[in-house]
């Protein structure tokens, strides 16, 4: 063997040496940062509702905890190790991740002469002490030093455990380390609330795709929380109005007694309209709570051509009715749910029609297709959407009908949705006011 090979064998056996010590090192801090990390997360969950009566306690290889006081770095609390020891950090502005994560030195914080200790740290709000920065350190192992000329001195033992460490800092390490990021980011997250998102790395590999399917789900959850606060608010608004409406007219009743029969006759009446109203709503709230958690009816095969003219063929209203279909158009879905959407959306059309009312059944690239038509004034293009809103009800609409609830043309789109198909508002070409229509995919009839 030449000396050029030895010295490159010998090259290649200090570089399995260094990288071997690194990754113990990096391994150790790695595994300590979590531990002052999970020790700091434990105390962080045991403040939200209540104080530590005394010092903070301890458990396991971390001895070293406080809470500091954002903003003022005043420490509130401390384990039994750093009493009357300041800080161990103060909260950092420019890291946008919440977290501390640094080295601090000397006996001010409870270390020997020169020594130091790694501190881990969560900016926590709404606690029981109140904004606070909550820290936990341990100190880093002092044998590295040590182990060096040991590992120096190895043989052909030393360069297998440097090419695994290789292939494991390389594969293993690089493929996880995204992995905990996410982890601690999701961890940051579910304390403060479903608003953040996860950063998304640029690799476009598994663990890109992993963070985008993640914010998709916040995504989602931020919106149905949204939109549950704001149903239930809808909900309790639209429900008060008629019972206030009631009490007010039974306390009026009972302090001043009318014996006229005439006037407790139009009392009766005027609560028998606000329990009516209240029975609606309560219908139709019940009717949304069955279609959100999908509730599945039975389906079945339904020609909505002569669905349309058997239901409302013969229909007596204020307004002309035309039916319009070429021929049977199939579907299959639940038909008390369909004559429900056709209910809701020729009652709509009626109420603000002024003479006509025009229906139209067929079949559109493989989907069929109803559309309503009248000759009202039309909904403006901005109120398009809004009119599906739940209790949203535009002026007119109030005007036309008082008692409505504002949950027909919501329920019949989430009607539509169930059977896998949309409901658009829009503008009648036909008629010139509004046109609502129903997709629903097809079920052409089986041949025989």
């Amino acid at each position: 063997m030449t000396f050029g090979a030895v010295a490159a064998v010998g090259v290649a056996l200090g570089l399995g040496v260094v990288l071997t010590v690194i990754l113990v090192h990096r391994t150790l801090v790695m595994e300590l940062r979590d531990d002052a990390a999970q020790a700091a997360r434990l105390v962080a969950d045991e403040i939200v509702d209540e104080r530590y009566p005394g010092a903070i306690p301890t458990a396991g290889l971390v001895l070293r905890l406080q809470i500091v006081e954002r903003g003022t770095g005043e420490v509130l609390a401390a384990s039994d190790a750093l009493q009357g020891r300041p800080a161990m950090a103060r909260e950092d502005d420019t890291n946008p991740d919440f977290r501390v994560d640094t080295t601090a030195c000397g006996t001010a914080i409870g270390a020997g002469p020169g020594e130091c200790v790694l501190v881990v740290g969560y900016e926590i709000d709404d606690t029981a002490y109140g904004d606070v920065l909550v820290l936990a350190a341990t100190r880093p192992p002092a044998v590295l030093d040590n182990l060096l000329p040991e590992l120096a001195f190895g043989a052909l033992g030393v360069a297998l455990l440097a090419c695994t460490a290789v292939i494991i800092w390389f594969g293993v390490g690089r493929a996880l380390r995204p992995v905990r990021e996410i982890t601690e980011e999701i961890h940051r997250i579910t304390r403060s609330g479903v608003h953040g998102r996860l950063s998304v790395p640029c690799t476009q590999d598994e663990i890109s795709e992993l963070a985008r399917t993640a914010n998709a789900g916040l995504d989602r959850l931020e919106e149905a929380v949204t939109r549950q606060r704001r149903f239930v608010s809808d909900a309790s608004h639209e429900l008060r109005n008629p019972i206030t409406g009631m009490h007010t007219k039974l306390e009026v009743e009972l302090s001043d007694p009318d014996p006229d029969p005439r006037s407790r006759e139009l009392l009766l009446t005027s609560l028998l309209a606000d329990t009516e109203r209240l029975e609606h709503i309560v219908a139709d709230l019940l009717e949304l709570a069955r279609l959100d958690t999908s509730t599945g009816r039975e389906r079945e095969r339904v020609d909505l051509s002569s669905l349309v003219s058997t239901e409302f063929g013969n229909r007596r209203g204020r307004h002309t009715l035309r039916v319009h279909a070429s021929g049977p158009v199939w579907v299959r879905g639940n038909r008390l749910q369909l004559v429900r959407v056709l209910t809701n959306l020729l009652a709509n059309a009626e109420r603000h029609a002024r003479s006509r009312v025009d229906v139209i059944v067929e079949r559109v690239g493989g989907a069929a297709v109803v559309e309503v038509h009248d000759d009202g004034s039309g909904i403006p293009e901005k109120d398009r959407e809004r009119v599906f809103e739940r209790f949203a009800r535009l002026s007119e609409s109030r005007e036309r009908d008082p008692g409505g609830s504002g949950l027909g043309l919501p329920i019949s789109r989430e009607i539509a949705r169930s059977h896998g198909g949309t409901l658009v508002a829009g503008h009648s070409d036909l008629l010139g006011g509004a046109m609502f229509t129903l997709r629903i995919p097809d079920a052409p009839r089986a041949t025989r």
